[in-house]
């Protein structure tokens, strides 16, 4: 018989006829003459009842029929005459596939840790939570991709392995095919690749934006969606070595277009969750942020503010003369830390803030200076058109800027940090031939996990986090 799959059997109205289900036991307990077994499929974080008359199912036949245990149920959709479901299943016939000792399944007791599912990583996703926030992400890039198809982007696939440095930072993962063990040498004592698999150094990707560029000033407008790696030894709750990264890339945007589009995006998957993932937020908001959904539907209400870095700073210099008391120091030309952001969003604005005009010594060197802004003193030239999209609970989600069009002024700035570009005059010549205004911004997938979730670590709403010291699975 076909399968129904448990989200669409729940909401069946086909009574009084056969179905079949199949999926992993949640639990079973019953009495002398019946059985309840709760099975789970994925589809849903709901599971259906399934009864089982002990007349017809003995005690033997159910004996393997444990947690965690793999079943094809059939039976008879009926209305269900307990609390909690409108149907359940009267079985007719039971299938077990699979057995799960219930005195070794990891996932026998209730209450288990997030810190003790992370180490059992391959079973997690059988949990409620987990199931919850996998479906999540699942939608969560559904929406990505609706978003900007809807709006006229194209999909732009960014190369993986790279020899270029996007953020300048050096943190980047190398991809070698030589024998660590007997590293050929060149004549000044440096590792010699010649012989290496692409004949020259070359690493795992930080960001797919200097490519997405390329595509941009072809395009039109562009999106990568891809996983990015990061060498950073930050054992932190929001930092993985492994993450995926949103970065459209659009010609002829300047800065308020490129505001705008942050605030709609975010809105718009923001949206999408409230929409296709209900049952799954409900469950979140229970067991795990009980003010989740209220947050949800209040980004959505929300006018983001829009912030020039040097008020932000007056901001919170004001606060701190009030008596707040942060942790770092937050002068003129500091890089805001979490602390400084949360405190713009949650207790200054109380709704999203995108601050712009950061000092240029704190940004990337493809970020366009501003002529005319005032920055330290009034004086001009010393901010760039870049914005972050600060959120309640996690602070910086999106960073995101106008790119520098011209090819002396990149140069300039290429030049005063020294940043190697002996491989990156592709890049070069996108300001050489044809050079436009362009923008983009990049986004953290899992960042916006969570705050979708709720989730408090980042190792939580990725399948298998990569983490310092950590690959396995």
């Amino acid at each position: 018989m076909q399968r129904t799959v448990i989200i669409d059997a729940l909401k069946s109205k086909a009574f009084n006829q056969p179905i079949n289900v199949r999926g992993w036991v949640r639990s079973r307990r019953g009495n002398k003459n019946v059985s309840f077994i709760a099975l789970n499929d994925g589809s849903t974080v709901k599971t259906i009842q399934i009864v089982a008359d002990l007349t017809k199912f003995p005690e033997e036949q159910l004996k393997p029929v444990t947690t965690g245990s793999c079943i094809s149920a059939t039976g008879i959709l009926v209305e269900s005459q307990g609390a909690g479901q409108a149907v359940e299943i009267q079985l007719t016939d039971l299938q077990v596939y699979g057995t799960a000792d219930p005195d070794q399944y990891p996932l026998q007791k209730k209450g288990l840790s997030v810190e003790y599912l992370r180490t059992i990583a391959h079973l997690r996703p059988r949990t409620n939570l987990f199931g919850a926030i996998f479906r999540i992400r699942h939608n969560m890039a559904m929406a990505i991709h609706t978003y900007f198809h809807q709006h006229g982007y194209f999909y732009f696939h960014t190369p993986l392995i790279t020899a270029s440095d996007c953020e300048g930072a050096g943190q980047m993962f190398q991809v070698t095919t030589k024998n660590l063990y007997n590293l050929k040498k060149t004549e000044d004592g440096k590792i010699d690749y010649s012989d290496d698999f692409f004949g020259k150094q070359t690493s795992l990707t930080v960001s797919g934006q200097l490519e997405g560029e390329l595509g941009a000033t072809a395009l039109g407008r562009i999106y990568t969606f891809g996983p990015t790696f990061r060498a950073e030894n930050s054992n932190t709750p929001r930092h993985l070595a492994e993450f995926w990264m949103i970065e459209p890339e659009i010609a002829f945007m300047d800065l308020t277009e490129l505001m705008d589009l942050e605030e709609d995006f975010i809105k718009f998957c923001v949206k999408w969750a409230l929409d296709n993932c209900r049952d799954d937020l409900e469950f979140l908001n229970q067991f795990v942020d009980k003010g989740l959904i209220a947050r949800l539907e209040s980004i959505i209400n929300a006018e983001f503010v829009r912030l020039p870095y040097t008020e932000g700073i007056r901001i919170l210099q004001e606060a701190i003369k009030n008596g707040h008391k942060f942790e770092f120091p937050c002068e003129w030309g500091d890089d805001l830390a979490s602390e400084h952001e949360r405190y713009l969003v949650e207790e200054h604005f109380k709704r999203p803030v995108i601050m712009t005009n950061y000092p240029k010594a704190i940004k990337a060197f493809y970020m366009k200076i501003d002529e005319k802004e005032s920055g330290y003193n009034g004086k001009s030239g010393q901010t760039v058109q870049g914005t972050d999209v600060l959120f309640p609970q996690i602070g910086e989600i999106i960073g995101g800027s106008v790119r520098e069009e011209s090819y002396d002024k990149l140069m300039n700035e290429i030049e005063e940090r020294n940043i190697p570009m002996k491989d990156m005059t592709w890049y070069l010549d996108t300001r050489k031939y044809g050079s436009c205004p362009h923008a983009g911004f990049g986004l953290g997938f899992e960042r916006l996990m969570l705050f979708v979730t709720g989730m408090q670590n980042i190792r939580d709403v990725i399948p298998f986090p990569r983490t310092p010291k950590t690959a396995e699975f």
